[in-house]
């Protein structure tokens, strides 16, 4: 039996509507679980301490094999025909990266290398505490369509329940490549949705079978519409979004994963790809769009959830992340909204134990040398895992 005591000024317990008062408060932990939060425990023995704690950080879409800060267009092309040691040696310098941003979970978002499946077991396999990996092991895709870097093809009339079958044998989620990326010079989405609402229809049932969730790379109307009308189990990235789909999405239960860092970095660091200034302009018309739909999503009580898209040019794990938090602030969520779509959340909905700060969760708590209650930018400080 191993026992832990930490006492926190203040903290946030990872549900929306409670962000706990100053204490201090002594919260006691034994084997991995939290048995009690005392108040005003200012003189009971303790065998950590810190300003603020929380649950550990949730990130909901990355591709962990990918290094985000590598800007250069060449080598990020000649990377993806690099050997299996260097692709895990950057999963593990990103595994790295996320812990010292506070998170201990991350769904990545497919890779057709294998990777992310390697670094889950890896991790699994670690003693102490470790970063949870979810793995989605190959997303879907049409031939000669995008996504070839992160998912097998699916022919026309191919089944899908056999497909789908075999991927559950591995992974956690199953990942679809429903739409392509977005011409920034064009202002809008490239070709038109890979699968129809029936296609992807029989793709969501086919996970749902064996126990999967599935995921939806998806933008543009024709897109959201076909996987509102499939009730995927969560939308990613999702801009040109429309009120009248997130009502419906509120009404489905269908999450949403806005993935703003990825556009954000382009429209800040525009000459990195030589745009031009009605691209730059096409930039910020759908970023502020995005942060619109965010907010009319948090109105409505659209279940959103925090992804960076980490591996993205510009969009480094784990910091990442915190970026995604303060895109919903700049939305208009306060801050307890925000920290719920990176805590409690995800972890509902992807079925997880519970590890919010309260009796019976699991134990995985990070310390902020400053509550972001009071300055959020305490959320960029450093950050300590204490179980």
């Amino acid at each position: 039996m191993t026992e832990c005591r930490i006492r926190a000024q203040t903290y946030f317990d990872g549900r929306a509507e409670h962000g706990a008062a100053d204490g201090p408060y002594l919260i006691s932990i034994r084997d991995g679980r939290i048995t009690s939060i005392d108040l005003h425990a200012d003189r009971a023995q303790a065998d950590l301490e810190a300003p603020f704690v929380m649950p550990g950080l949730a990130e909901a879409h990355a591709h962990l094999f990918l290094d985000g800060g590598e800007l250069n267009t060449e080598r990020r092309s000649a990377f993806l025909a690099a050997g299996r040691d260097d692709m895990m040696r950057v999963a593990r310098e990103n595994i790295v990266r996320c812990e010292q941003a506070g998170v201990t979970l991350v769904r990545d978002a497919g890779d057709r290398y294998g990777i992310n499946d390697a670094i889950r077991d890896e991790q699994a396999g670690r003693e102490g505490p470790q970063v949870v990996v979810r793995s989605p092991g190959l997303g879907l895709k049409r031939p000669k369509r995008y996504g070839g870097f992160m998912a097998r093809d699916v022919e026309a009339g191919a089944d899908v329940a056999a497909i789908v079958d075999k991927i559950a044998e591995d992974a956690d989620d199953v990942k679809i490549i429903l739409t392509g990326v977005i011409d920034f010079a064009a202002g809008a989405v490239k070709g038109p949705p890979q699968f129809d609402a029936q296609e992807l229809g029989a793709i969501v049932a086919a996970a749902h079978a064996r126990g999967r969730r599935a995921f939806a790379h998806c933008s543009g109307l024709e897109g959201l519409r076909a996987a509102v009308a499939a009730r995927v189990d969560s939308v990613e990235h999702g801009f040109f979004m429309t009120t009248d789909i997130l009502d419906e999405m509120a009404d489905r239960q269908i999450a949403w994963v806005p993935t703003v860092s990825p556009v954000h970095f382009q429209w800040a660091q525009p000459r990195l790809a030589g745009w031009d200034e009605a691209t730059i302009g096409n930039l910020r018309r759908i970023l502020d769009s995005h942060r619109e739909h965010i907010a009319h999503a948090h109105a409505r009580g659209v279940e959103l959830v925090a992804g960076s898209d980490a591996g993205s040019p510009g969009v480094v794990h784990g910091a990442a992340l915190i970026d995604e938090l303060f895109h919903f602030l700049d939305a208009g969520l306060p801050m307890a909204a925000a920290l719920t779509t990176a805590t409690s959340r995800p972890r509902r909905l992807w079925g997880l134990p519970s590890t919010d700060i309260a009796p019976g969760g699991e134990a995985q708590i990070v310390a902020l040398d400053a509550s972001p209650f009071r300055d959020p930018r305490a959320l960029r400080g450093a950050k300590r895992r204490l179980a």
